[in-house]
């Protein structure tokens, strides 16, 4: 018996090291970079909506603004740095230059005191580094793992990605903790420290993937236009955007949560902190679920999630069972969502352009993330909370069907 059991244990022990070995050591190598920078991030993050709302006064419509600008201003960007990435093949440092950007912004929010159009600016510029760096790293992973582990690759590297943004509003609390409830300057400067020991791990561990330089013409901005005439990448994309449209902000959460209970501003933090946890537990399995049952499936049921996301935030329940479950789901939906469009995408689109497409499609949930934020600030500022939460859980059903019927017959 003890000969057997060392047999099974080997064996187990070898198959944890090829699954370790497929996944790629470069994608742990960009998860830690993900890791650090999500610390960075998501200090900033889990204290922006009461630092915008309670602290400078917005209205939930110029908050849709801001939040819109946050994520889907520089979408067009996030096209341009992934077609550059793919010309000069170079995606690093396409990557790196996003990271460095995203870092120096948290000090530009220092600068920009109480103005709303400052505040903007920066917020902008932030987000151009987050639009540099996403598709080249997204690209970079699908390059560094086989296609039938994509899932499991992109689930371990937004475990990790999760992992920094669990951490982040709780290296947020502890600063506020220290210097004061309301000293935003201090979270804002130790996220910059945070995000430049990013860019450090990035440039020391990270390894480019330089593909071999394809042939003349491959990548131009007419081969670029052409990835829309292929069906696959068509249907992709409309399906990104439909799901972007049905999409509200984290923030739009987190602040109907503490609508509800009236949480203190100090621990405004510790609700993105119960969405991270569910996400980093959830991410590497259902990103190997994807694999197993197909990406399609893991994807729409955290839509599924997500409605039942909005309407908890739209029932009469209160308490400790609200938030286990709201934040919960919320996290659960990321978990099957996030990597597993992004897995999706990865076969479909071919290698030279690989980055071009993963960019594309980002693009396009971005601009549709954009126009629901504005338009989910504008319906609760003149319709109510209740309503317009109601109306968001509508609208996300109606992606799911629209989505299953773009990509039910799409290999995933």
């Amino acid at each position: 018996m003890y000969l057997s059991t060392i047999g099974r244990r080997d064996h187990a022990e070898a198959g944890s090291r090829r699954r370790f070995t497929a996944v790629g050591a470069n994608v742990f190598a960009l998860g830690s970079v993900s890791l650090v920078t999500d610390i960075s991030s998501e200090m900033v993050t889990a204290i922006l909506p009461v630092y915008l709302v309670l602290g400078l006064h917005l209205s939930p419509a110029a908050y849709g603004l801001v939040d819109g600008l946050y994520t889907g201003a520089t979408a067009l960007l996030r096209l341009a740095g992934g077609y550059l990435a793919d010309r000069v093949r170079r995606r690093k440092a396409i990557a790196g230059l996003g990271y460095g950007l995203s870092a120096v912004a948290k000090l530009g929010l220092m600068a920009a005191g109480s103005s709303a159009t400052a505040i903007g600016a920066v917020i902008t510029a932030d987000r151009a580094g987050k639009g540099l760096r996403t598709a080249p790293r997204d690209a970079l992973i699908t390059l560094s793992a086989p296609e039938n582990m994509l899932g499991r690759a992109f689930g371990v590297h937004r475990a990790m990605d999760s992992a920094g943004a669990f951490a982040g509003p709780l290296v947020a609390l502890a600063v506020l903790a220290a210097a004061g409830a309301e000293a935003f300057d201090a979270v804002f400067f130790t996220s910059f420290c945070v995000g430049a020991i990013g860019v450090l791990l990035l440039v020391l561990f990270v390894r480019d993937r330089r593909t071999a330089r394809p042939p003349a013409g491959t990548v131009s901005p007419r081969a670029a236009l052409a990835l829309l005439r292929a069906a696959g990448v068509r249907r992709l994309l409309l399906a990104a955007c439909v799901l972007g449209m049905s999409t509200i902000g984290d923030g739009f959460v987190y602040l109907l949560l503490q609508r509800k209970e009236d949480i203190a501003t100090g621990w405004f933090p510790l609700l993105a902190v119960g969405t991270n946890l569910a996400y980093l537990v959830l991410a590497a399995p259902l990103g190997a679920l994807a694999d197993r049952v197909g990406r399609l499936p893991v994807l729409l049921a955290g839509y599924g999630g997500l409605v039942a996301v909005y309407l908890l935030l739209a029932s009469p329940m209160r308490g400790w069972p609200l938030f286990a479950l709201a934040l919960g789901l919320y996290g659960a939906f990321y978990a099957s969502t996030d990597g597993v469009l992004m897995a999706l995408a990865g076969p479909v689109l071919p290698e030279a352009l690989r980055t071009t497409g993963i960019s594309l499609i980002q693009t396009g949930q971005a601009l549709s993330y954009l126009v629901s934020s504005v338009l989910f600030g504008l319906a609760w500022q003149f319709w109510g909370a209740t309503t317009a939460i109601s109306a968001a859980a509508v609208m996300v059903l109606a992606a799911i069907a629209g989505t299953f019927a773009l990509l039910r017959k799409a290999r995933a």
